[in-house]
């Protein structure tokens, strides 16, 4: 297994390399936000390339993979088409006058080595297929989870924006209103139900890897950065976030509402 993890990894560094050429002709790094998914998949058709024996569960998983992949990438690409470069790229172009050549190691690089540790459990679970169990249909359960929440998030949000009245104003219907992040908890559902595979394989130290994507989604790249100066940009994000779940869907919470001063005098 840990032959077959190795030998993902050549493949995502030359995918990194090439998106990073396409990105410095065009001063512009928003395609690694696409790269960022078709690594699992050019990593998962590696697995399934090069191991000794697949089953049914492999092939299972990597129709998941592909599936997830794929469209999580259109999407990416779709939102990004004809866009001016991502603020956080930009503002890391701007503070470093060599970003174009070292963003080659510092964002495309990285994301590429990070892809490959965290698709561990696809290694493990392509490479040493266990028969479907019960195991399988939670992932498979935890899978559709995932892939609802993150699908119709993408599509309500898109739509929300494609609406000039719309401008900083706060999406809160749909799944947006169970959620602050309803695609990034449909994100860390769909990692869960792929480690779920690899624990079926006997592989359940691969534990790593859905933490990372957990934290990341979290902590990172995620909830915390985007919400960092977001109530400043749209005032109606504070009432929001008083009122929606910022992960895990749950039904909305009441607003809490401050007395007034004469209130509080009668």
């Amino acid at each position: 297994m840990i032959t077959d993890w190795i030998s993902s990894l050549p493949l995502l560094l030359f995918m990194a390399a090439a998106g990073w050429l396409y990105a410095w002709r065009r001063s512009n790094v928003n395609i690694v936000d696409s790269l960022w998914s078709l690594f699992f998949l050019a990593a998962a058709l590696v697995y399934t390339l090069v191991s000794d024996g697949t089953g049914s569960t492999s092939w299972l998983l990597l129709a998941l993979v592909g599936a997830w992949s794929l469209r999580l990438a259109i999407h990416l690409s779709q939102r990004n088409a004809g866009k001016s470069e991502d603020h956080r790229y930009a503002a890391m172009r701007q503070r470093n006058p060599r970003f174009a050549r070292q963003s080659l190691v510092t964002v495309f690089g990285l994301q590429a080595v990070l892809a490959w540790i965290i698709s561990a459990p696809l290694a493990a679970a392509i490479s040493t297929p266990a028969d479907f169990g019960v195991l399988h249909l939670f992932a498979l359960l935890l899978f559709a989870t995932g892939f609802f929440f993150e699908a119709v998030a993408d599509w309500q949000l898109a739509t929300f924006r494609d609406n000039p009245d719309n401008r900083d104003k706060v999406l809160d219907t749909g799944v947006w209103s169970l959620s602050r992040h309803p695609n990034y908890f449909g994100e860390a559902c769909i990692w869960w139900s792929f480690y779920l595979f690899a624990v079926a394989a006997g592989a359940a130290w691969t534990l790593f890897s859905p933490l990372i994507m957990t934290f990341l989604l979290l902590k990172v790249s995620g909830v915390s950065l985007l919400e960092k100066d977001i109530a400043e940009r749209r005032p109606g994000y504070r009432q929001y976030v008083e009122t929606t779940s910022a992960f895990i869907p749950w039904f909305p919470r009441k607003r809490s509402v401050t007395p007034s001063i004469k209130e509080e005098e009668s």
